[in-house]
Protein backbone atom coordinates (compact mmCIF):
# COMPACT_ATOMS: atom_id res chain seq x y z
CA UNK A 1 0.00 0.00 0.00
CA UNK A 2 1.09 3.60 -0.57
CA UNK A 3 2.06 5.35 2.64
CA UNK A 4 3.38 8.73 3.71
CA UNK A 5 5.58 9.12 6.76
CA UNK A 6 4.42 12.39 8.32
CA UNK A 7 6.39 14.11 11.10
CA UNK A 8 4.30 15.36 14.02
CA UNK A 9 5.30 18.99 13.40
CA UNK A 10 4.16 18.78 9.78
CA UNK A 11 0.80 17.29 10.73
CA UNK A 12 0.36 19.93 13.43
CA UNK A 13 0.92 22.69 10.86
CA UNK A 14 -1.27 21.11 8.15
CA UNK A 15 -4.45 22.80 7.00
CA UNK A 16 -7.57 22.44 4.89
CA UNK A 17 -7.71 24.83 1.93
CA UNK A 18 -9.85 25.57 -1.12
CA UNK A 19 -8.15 25.52 -4.52
CA UNK A 20 -9.69 26.96 -7.71
CA UNK A 21 -7.11 25.11 -9.83
CA UNK A 22 -7.84 21.72 -8.30
CA UNK A 23 -11.57 22.39 -8.64
CA UNK A 24 -10.87 23.06 -12.32
CA UNK A 25 -8.94 19.80 -12.65
CA UNK A 26 -11.86 18.00 -11.01
CA UNK A 27 -14.19 19.50 -13.64
CA UNK A 28 -11.76 18.36 -16.34
CA UNK A 29 -11.94 14.77 -15.10
CA UNK A 30 -15.75 14.84 -15.24
CA UNK A 31 -15.73 16.03 -18.86
CA UNK A 32 -12.73 14.05 -20.02
CA UNK A 33 -14.01 10.57 -19.15
CA UNK A 34 -17.80 10.54 -19.65
CA UNK A 35 -19.41 7.82 -17.55
CA UNK A 36 -23.06 6.92 -17.98
CA UNK A 37 -23.08 5.63 -14.40
CA UNK A 38 -21.92 8.92 -12.88
CA UNK A 39 -23.76 10.77 -10.15
CA UNK A 40 -26.74 13.00 -11.04
CA UNK A 41 -24.71 16.20 -10.70
CA UNK A 42 -21.97 14.77 -12.94
CA UNK A 43 -24.49 13.81 -15.61
CA UNK A 44 -26.05 17.25 -15.40
CA UNK A 45 -22.64 18.93 -15.59
CA UNK A 46 -21.76 16.93 -18.70
CA UNK A 47 -25.11 17.70 -20.28
CA UNK A 48 -24.42 21.41 -19.84
CA UNK A 49 -20.80 21.48 -21.05
CA UNK A 50 -19.73 18.32 -22.87
CA UNK A 51 -20.75 19.51 -26.34
CA UNK A 52 -18.78 22.75 -25.97
CA UNK A 53 -15.82 20.80 -24.58
CA UNK A 54 -15.86 18.43 -27.55
CA UNK A 55 -15.96 21.44 -29.89
CA UNK A 56 -12.87 22.81 -28.14
CA UNK A 57 -10.98 19.52 -28.54
CA UNK A 58 -12.00 19.28 -32.19
CA UNK A 59 -10.49 22.70 -32.82
CA UNK A 60 -6.92 21.62 -31.99
CA UNK A 61 -5.32 18.13 -32.25
CA UNK A 62 -2.95 18.98 -29.40
CA UNK A 63 -5.84 19.71 -27.06
CA UNK A 64 -7.40 16.39 -28.05
CA UNK A 65 -4.12 14.61 -27.31
CA UNK A 66 -3.81 16.31 -23.92
CA UNK A 67 -7.35 15.26 -23.03
CA UNK A 68 -6.25 11.64 -23.52
CA UNK A 69 -2.91 11.87 -21.70
CA UNK A 70 -3.13 14.36 -18.80
CA UNK A 71 -4.49 11.72 -16.46
CA UNK A 72 -5.51 8.09 -16.37
CA UNK A 73 -8.26 6.59 -14.22
CA UNK A 74 -7.71 3.60 -11.98
CA UNK A 75 -8.10 0.28 -13.80
CA UNK A 76 -7.99 -2.86 -11.69
CA UNK A 77 -4.67 -3.00 -9.89
CA UNK A 78 -3.23 -0.21 -12.05
CA UNK A 79 -3.27 3.04 -10.07
CA UNK A 80 -4.79 6.16 -11.49
CA UNK A 81 -2.35 8.98 -12.14
CA UNK A 82 -2.31 12.67 -13.01
CA UNK A 83 0.38 14.76 -14.60
CA UNK A 84 2.13 16.60 -11.78
CA UNK A 85 2.11 19.90 -13.64
CA UNK A 86 -1.70 20.26 -13.53
CA UNK A 87 -1.90 19.40 -9.82
CA UNK A 88 0.58 21.56 -7.90
CA UNK A 89 -0.19 21.89 -4.18
CA UNK A 90 -2.55 24.82 -3.54
CA UNK A 91 -1.20 28.22 -2.56
CA UNK A 92 -3.68 28.69 0.27
CA UNK A 93 -6.80 30.67 1.04
CA UNK A 94 -7.19 33.79 -1.07
CA UNK A 95 -5.21 32.43 -4.02
CA UNK A 96 -6.95 32.97 -7.36
CA UNK A 97 -7.08 30.65 -10.33
CA UNK A 98 -4.47 32.80 -12.08
CA UNK A 99 -2.21 32.66 -9.02
CA UNK A 100 -2.29 28.88 -9.02
CA UNK A 101 -2.05 28.60 -12.79
CA UNK A 102 1.25 30.48 -12.61
CA UNK A 103 2.73 27.35 -11.03
CA UNK A 104 1.99 25.43 -14.23
CA UNK A 105 3.98 28.02 -16.18
CA UNK A 106 7.16 26.99 -14.37
CA UNK A 107 7.18 23.81 -16.50
CA UNK A 108 8.42 23.75 -20.10
CA UNK A 109 7.48 21.59 -23.08
CA UNK A 110 10.28 19.09 -22.50
CA UNK A 111 9.50 18.40 -18.85
CA UNK A 112 5.76 18.31 -19.54
CA UNK A 113 6.32 15.77 -22.31
CA UNK A 114 8.36 13.56 -20.00
CA UNK A 115 5.63 13.75 -17.35
CA UNK A 116 2.95 12.83 -19.89
CA UNK A 117 4.95 9.72 -20.80
CA UNK A 118 4.92 8.73 -17.12
CA UNK A 119 1.14 9.02 -17.13
CA UNK A 120 0.18 7.63 -20.53
CA UNK A 121 3.18 5.79 -21.99
CA UNK A 122 3.53 6.28 -25.74
CA UNK A 123 2.30 9.70 -26.78
CA UNK A 124 0.43 10.88 -29.88
CA UNK A 125 2.75 12.33 -32.52
CA UNK A 126 1.31 15.82 -32.05
CA UNK A 127 2.75 15.96 -28.52
CA UNK A 128 6.23 15.70 -29.99
CA UNK A 129 5.83 19.25 -31.28
CA UNK A 130 6.39 22.51 -29.44
CA UNK A 131 3.51 24.32 -27.77
CA UNK A 132 2.52 21.78 -25.12
CA UNK A 133 2.66 24.27 -22.26
CA UNK A 134 0.58 26.83 -24.15
CA UNK A 135 -2.01 24.17 -24.94
CA UNK A 136 -2.17 23.03 -21.30
CA UNK A 137 -2.74 26.62 -20.19
CA UNK A 138 -5.43 27.05 -22.85
CA UNK A 139 -7.21 23.87 -21.79
CA UNK A 140 -7.20 24.63 -18.06
CA UNK A 141 -8.22 28.25 -18.65
CA UNK A 142 -11.13 27.15 -20.82
CA UNK A 143 -12.36 24.69 -18.19
CA UNK A 144 -12.17 27.42 -15.54
CA UNK A 145 -13.82 30.22 -17.51
CA UNK A 146 -16.44 28.13 -19.30
CA UNK A 147 -17.56 25.74 -16.57
CA UNK A 148 -16.35 26.75 -13.09
CA UNK A 149 -15.78 30.49 -12.73
CA UNK A 150 -19.38 31.71 -12.82
CA UNK A 151 -20.38 29.03 -10.33
CA UNK A 152 -17.29 29.46 -8.15
CA UNK A 153 -19.00 31.41 -5.31
CA UNK A 154 -21.51 28.60 -4.82
CA UNK A 155 -18.89 25.88 -5.21
CA UNK A 156 -16.64 27.64 -2.74
CA UNK A 157 -19.41 27.79 -0.15
CA UNK A 158 -19.91 24.03 -0.43
CA UNK A 159 -16.16 23.42 -0.15
CA UNK A 160 -15.84 25.74 2.85
CA UNK A 161 -18.77 24.02 4.55
CA UNK A 162 -16.92 20.72 4.13
CA UNK A 163 -13.85 22.24 5.75
CA UNK A 164 -15.95 23.48 8.67
CA UNK A 165 -17.27 19.96 9.12
CA UNK A 166 -13.75 18.45 8.99
CA UNK A 167 -12.53 20.94 11.58
CA UNK A 168 -15.35 19.97 13.89
CA UNK A 169 -14.63 16.28 13.33
CA UNK A 170 -10.94 16.86 14.05
CA UNK A 171 -11.74 18.65 17.30
CA UNK A 172 -14.12 15.97 18.54
CA UNK A 173 -12.67 12.74 17.09
CA UNK A 174 -9.05 13.37 16.05
CA UNK A 175 -7.01 12.93 12.89
CA UNK A 176 -7.55 9.18 12.54
CA UNK A 177 -11.29 9.73 12.17
CA UNK A 178 -10.78 12.54 9.65
CA UNK A 179 -8.42 10.50 7.48
CA UNK A 180 -10.87 7.59 7.40
CA UNK A 181 -13.48 9.78 5.68
CA UNK A 182 -11.35 11.49 3.02
CA UNK A 183 -12.71 9.86 -0.10
CA UNK A 184 -14.11 6.55 -1.24
CA UNK A 185 -10.69 4.89 -1.18
CA UNK A 186 -10.26 5.30 2.53
CA UNK A 187 -7.17 6.89 3.96
CA UNK A 188 -6.02 5.28 7.17
CA UNK A 189 -3.79 6.40 10.00
CA UNK A 190 -1.55 3.41 10.77
CA UNK A 191 0.22 4.93 13.77
CA UNK A 192 3.85 5.92 14.30
CA UNK A 193 3.47 8.83 11.88
CA UNK A 194 2.40 6.62 8.97
CA UNK A 195 -0.61 7.54 6.83
CA UNK A 196 -1.94 5.11 4.25
CA UNK A 197 -2.80 7.33 1.27
CA UNK A 198 -3.96 4.59 -1.13
CA UNK A 199 -4.11 0.84 -1.52
CA UNK A 200 -1.41 0.50 -4.17
CA UNK A 201 1.87 -1.37 -3.76
CA UNK A 202 4.11 1.69 -3.82
CA UNK A 203 7.22 2.67 -1.82
CA UNK A 204 6.69 4.70 1.34
CA UNK A 205 7.32 8.42 0.94
CA UNK A 206 9.10 10.21 3.78
CA UNK A 207 7.88 13.79 4.29
CA UNK A 208 10.62 14.73 6.76
CA UNK A 209 11.82 17.58 4.52
CA UNK A 210 8.32 18.90 3.84
CA UNK A 211 7.22 22.29 5.11
CA UNK A 212 3.59 22.20 3.97
CA UNK A 213 0.76 19.65 3.97
CA UNK A 214 -2.70 20.59 2.72
CA UNK A 215 -6.04 18.82 2.45
CA UNK A 216 -8.17 20.02 -0.46
CA UNK A 217 -11.88 19.27 -1.06
CA UNK A 218 -13.10 19.23 -4.68
CA UNK A 219 -16.25 18.28 -6.57
CA UNK A 220 -15.10 14.87 -7.74
CA UNK A 221 -15.85 11.25 -6.95
CA UNK A 222 -12.13 10.46 -6.78
CA UNK A 223 -9.08 11.68 -4.90
CA UNK A 224 -5.48 12.35 -5.85
CA UNK A 225 -2.16 13.32 -4.35
CA UNK A 226 -0.15 16.41 -5.19
CA UNK A 227 3.39 17.52 -4.45
CA UNK A 228 6.09 20.00 -5.27
CA UNK A 229 9.11 18.07 -4.08
CA UNK A 230 10.51 18.11 -1.52
CA UNK A 231 8.63 20.70 0.53
CA UNK A 232 4.94 20.87 -0.41
CA UNK A 233 2.34 18.08 -0.36
CA UNK A 234 -1.44 17.87 -0.64
CA UNK A 235 -4.21 15.30 -0.50
CA UNK A 236 -7.20 16.15 -2.70
CA UNK A 237 -10.46 14.44 -1.72
CA UNK A 238 -14.17 14.44 -2.71
CA UNK A 239 -16.23 17.10 -0.97
CA UNK A 240 -18.83 15.64 1.38
CA UNK A 241 -21.75 17.62 -0.08
CA UNK A 242 -21.62 17.50 -3.88
CA UNK A 243 -23.30 20.07 -6.07
CA UNK A 244 -26.93 19.57 -6.87
CA UNK A 245 -27.74 18.93 -10.51
CA UNK A 246 -27.75 21.92 -12.84
CA UNK A 247 -30.03 22.30 -15.80
CA UNK A 248 -33.46 20.81 -16.21
CA UNK A 249 -36.66 22.43 -15.08
CA UNK A 250 -36.26 25.06 -12.40
CA UNK A 251 -38.67 26.22 -9.73
CA UNK A 252 -40.49 29.51 -10.24
CA UNK A 253 -38.64 31.77 -7.76
CA UNK A 254 -41.73 33.88 -7.01
CA UNK A 255 -43.85 30.84 -6.14
CA UNK A 256 -41.01 29.26 -4.18
CA UNK A 257 -40.44 32.39 -2.11
CA UNK A 258 -44.17 32.65 -1.46
CA UNK A 259 -43.99 29.24 0.18
CA UNK A 260 -41.40 30.59 2.59
CA UNK A 261 -44.08 32.85 4.13
CA UNK A 262 -42.84 36.30 4.94
CA UNK A 263 -40.04 38.77 4.46
CA UNK A 264 -38.14 37.84 7.63
CA UNK A 265 -37.69 34.23 6.62
CA UNK A 266 -36.67 35.25 3.11
CA UNK A 267 -34.20 37.70 4.65
CA UNK A 268 -32.60 34.95 6.71
CA UNK A 269 -32.26 32.80 3.60
CA UNK A 270 -30.69 35.66 1.67
CA UNK A 271 -27.98 36.05 4.33
CA UNK A 272 -26.89 32.41 4.08
CA UNK A 273 -24.60 32.91 1.10
CA UNK A 274 -21.83 31.92 3.55
CA UNK A 275 -22.01 29.67 6.63
CA UNK A 276 -23.46 31.64 9.56
CA UNK A 277 -24.55 30.85 13.10
CA UNK A 278 -27.91 31.66 14.66
CA UNK A 279 -26.39 34.47 16.72
CA UNK A 280 -24.76 35.99 13.63
CA UNK A 281 -28.07 35.93 11.79
CA UNK A 282 -29.85 37.50 14.75
CA UNK A 283 -27.31 40.33 14.80
CA UNK A 284 -27.64 40.93 11.05
CA UNK A 285 -31.44 40.79 10.92
CA UNK A 286 -32.12 42.47 14.30
CA UNK A 287 -34.49 39.58 15.06
CA UNK A 288 -34.57 37.68 18.37
CA UNK A 289 -32.41 34.56 18.44
CA UNK A 290 -35.49 32.44 19.07
CA UNK A 291 -37.26 33.85 16.01
CA UNK A 292 -34.22 33.20 13.84
CA UNK A 293 -34.09 29.64 15.15
CA UNK A 294 -37.74 29.12 14.21
CA UNK A 295 -37.12 30.40 10.68
CA UNK A 296 -34.09 28.14 10.33
CA UNK A 297 -36.10 25.09 11.35
CA UNK A 298 -38.65 25.81 8.63
CA UNK A 299 -35.91 26.39 6.05
CA UNK A 300 -34.22 23.13 7.06
CA UNK A 301 -37.50 21.23 6.72
CA UNK A 302 -37.97 22.77 3.27
CA UNK A 303 -34.51 21.62 2.19
CA UNK A 304 -33.29 25.10 1.30
CA UNK A 305 -30.55 25.26 3.94
CA UNK A 306 -28.08 22.81 5.42
CA UNK A 307 -26.29 22.82 8.74
CA UNK A 308 -23.14 21.44 10.31
CA UNK A 309 -21.71 21.75 13.78
CA UNK A 310 -18.40 23.63 14.15
CA UNK A 311 -17.17 23.37 17.71
CA UNK A 312 -19.85 24.86 19.96
CA UNK A 313 -21.74 26.52 17.14
CA UNK A 314 -24.02 25.22 14.40
CA UNK A 315 -23.51 26.86 11.01
CA UNK A 316 -26.19 27.18 8.32
CA UNK A 317 -25.86 27.88 4.59
CA UNK A 318 -28.02 27.73 1.48
CA UNK A 319 -28.43 24.57 -0.57
CA UNK A 320 -28.72 24.64 -4.35
CA UNK A 321 -32.51 24.69 -3.89
CA UNK A 322 -32.14 27.77 -1.71
CA UNK A 323 -30.17 29.44 -4.50
CA UNK A 324 -32.95 28.60 -6.95
CA UNK A 325 -35.62 30.04 -4.68
CA UNK A 326 -33.79 33.34 -4.38
CA UNK A 327 -33.82 33.68 -8.15
CA UNK A 328 -31.44 32.81 -10.97
CA UNK A 329 -28.22 34.72 -11.51
CA UNK A 330 -27.76 35.25 -15.26
CA UNK A 331 -24.04 34.63 -14.89
CA UNK A 332 -24.75 31.11 -13.59
CA UNK A 333 -26.85 30.05 -16.60
CA UNK A 334 -25.08 26.96 -18.00
CA UNK A 335 -26.02 27.85 -21.57
CA UNK A 336 -24.62 31.37 -21.21
CA UNK A 337 -21.26 30.14 -19.98
CA UNK A 338 -20.39 28.24 -23.15
CA UNK A 339 -21.39 30.76 -25.79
Amino acid sequence: MGTWIIPADLLAASRFVVSPLHETVAALTVLSRPDANGTPWQRSFRAAYLEAYEDLLASDPMLRALDATLWRPRRGDQPGWMADFITPPPLGDGATFDDELAQVLTWDDRTMRAELREVAGDLPVVLGRSGIRDAVIELLTWIWTATVQADWPRRRRVLEADIVSRASQLASEGWASVFATLGTRRKKWLGNGILQVNGYDLPARDLSDAHELSFVPVHSDGSWLAWDLPQRYAIVYPVAGALAATGGESTDPAKALARLIGANRAGVLALLDAPRSTTQLAALTHLPVGAVGNHLRVLLDAGVVMRRRAGREVLYWRTALGEELLGPDPRSDPAARVR
